[in-house]
């Protein structure tokens, strides 16, 4: 029996020593050679070094002077990303329903001049619940708005929303898409 025993513990402790020691030092040394920004979760810093936030994970905006992001699924708080999930409520749920129509009437009471079709990502949340991106009609059915309660041209805010579109991935994958916290960023900056 110890024949049997000897060498399997011996496979054991060198696959554990491979795939739980040496292939996760491995990978994780490539990744802070190669990709250091994603390794490290993308994070976004101010001047002065302090963490704002991820550029990977939304965050909530509920001020009328900035662009507002999807709404979150998360739980206990919006955008927790210790609790990543969706609402997995389906398109008949009535939960859903009431939810989206919720939605609509505080974008419509935040800006009630706009009489433009509210898009979809601002009421929805996405699968992950945790979305930082908008599309391109969204941020513009905001601009108004924005523009109204920053005292500023409408067409400079576009041209700062278009200046912050990022393309399908490798030119392919999902659609044209806006970072809601860099755009932001880019807003208070820009001193508008």
């Amino acid at each position: 029996m110890t024949n049997y025993l000897k060498p399997a513990a011996m496979l054991l402790l060198l696959l554990t020593l491979i795939t739980g020691v040496i292939y996760p030092a491995l990978v994780t040394a490539l990744a802070q050679w190669f990709f250091t920004e994603q390794a490290n979760g993308s994070l976004i810093r101010d001047e002065q070094g302090q963490l704002i936030g991820s550029a990977l994970i939304g965050q909530s905006f509920s001020d009328p002077k900035y662009f507002w992001g999807r709404p979150s699924a998360t739980a206990p708080y919006a955008y927790n990303a210790a609790a990543s999930s969706g609402s997995n409520l389906g398109p008949t749920n009535p939960a859903l329903t009431d939810a989206v129509a919720a939605r609509i009437q505080a974008l419509k009471e935040a800006d009630p001049g706009n009489k433009s079709p509210v898009p979809v990502d601002l009421v929805t949340s996405s699968g992950s619940g945790l979305d930082p991106h908008i599309s391109l009609a969204a941020a513009e059915y905001q601009l108004k708005r924005i523009a109204k309660v920053r005292n500023m041209d409408e067409t400079r805010l576009r041209e700062l929303a278009n200046a912050h579109l990022e393309p399908r991935q490798w030119s392919v994958f999902g659609e044209p898409r806006i970072n809601v916290l860099k755009l932001n960023l880019a807003l208070d900056q820009a001193g508008l």
